[in-house]
């Protein structure tokens, strides 16, 4: 381990009736982004909330907005996603599939950062000829949909195969992780390569959301 790892909050595990003042929290803790689930109950079994939410957190926060789109048909949104504030749009290779470059280049087309995520259960060879493409890949290290789960450590082999892709071939996108990352995973995942943690219970559920996050970066 030899790079601190930034740390992306994800406001899924915020006070929705205060999201304004929580994005500031966080920036004011230190978070080096913010990780905004957007859910639409087709592709996931659960729903969470859209362009306006982003637009009006974009209002309240200069941090980089990371918004995963958990939704089918992303290519029907990415841009008004791209004008609510978003700075990197990451997409399921599991909703787009066949049509998952033509939206990587559609979101780059935007002027934004554009990644792919994949799901525990989807090889890595599915996205390895995306890899030039992406700017970040998102690697879920739990079934995507909820808030609170339990690490699912066999991502980690993923997380493996895909920083010596990215570092093999010399490619301009970074790694990040989602799901389950507390003090103990992020240890896992900063040796497995990634560059970015998603933390959601863990620092919003924090009594000092300002030391979480920097003993999430597992400084040496």
């Amino acid at each position: 381990m030899t790079k601190n790892v930034k740390i992306a909050p994800s406001m899924l595990s915020a006070d929705f009736s205060k999201i304004g003042e929580e994005v500031k929290r966080i920036e004011l803790a230190g978070a080096d982004m913010a990780h905004l689930d957007v859910m639409d109950g087709v592709f996931v079994p659960n729903i969470t909330f859209g362009i306006k939410m982003v637009k009006d957190m974009r209002k309240c926060s200069s941090l980089p907005f990371d918004c995963h789109l958990m939704i089918v048909n992303p290519e029907k949104y990415v841009e008004q996603f791209a004008l609510a504030g978003a700075d990197y749009i990451t997409v399921h290779f599991e909703a787009c599939k066949e049509n998952t470059e033509s939206v990587l280049k559609q979101i780059k087309s935007l002027g934004k950062k554009a990644g792919v995520v994949i799901n525990p259960n989807t090889e890595v060879e599915n996205i390895q000829s995306l890899l030039p493409l992406c700017d970040m890949v998102l690697v879920m290290s739990v079934y995507p949909g909820f808030g609170g789960q339990k690490f699912i450590a066999e991502v980690l082999d993923k997380c493996r195969a895909i920083r010596r892709l990215i570092d093999e071939n010399g490619y301009d996108c970074i790694l990040e992780i989602d799901g389950g990352i507390n003090e103990k995973t992020a240890i896992l995942a900063k040796q497995a390569g990634c560059d970015v943690l998603v933390a959601g219970s863990a620092v919003f559920n924090a009594i000092d959301a300002g030391e979480m996050i920097e003993k999430l970066r597992c400084k040496e």
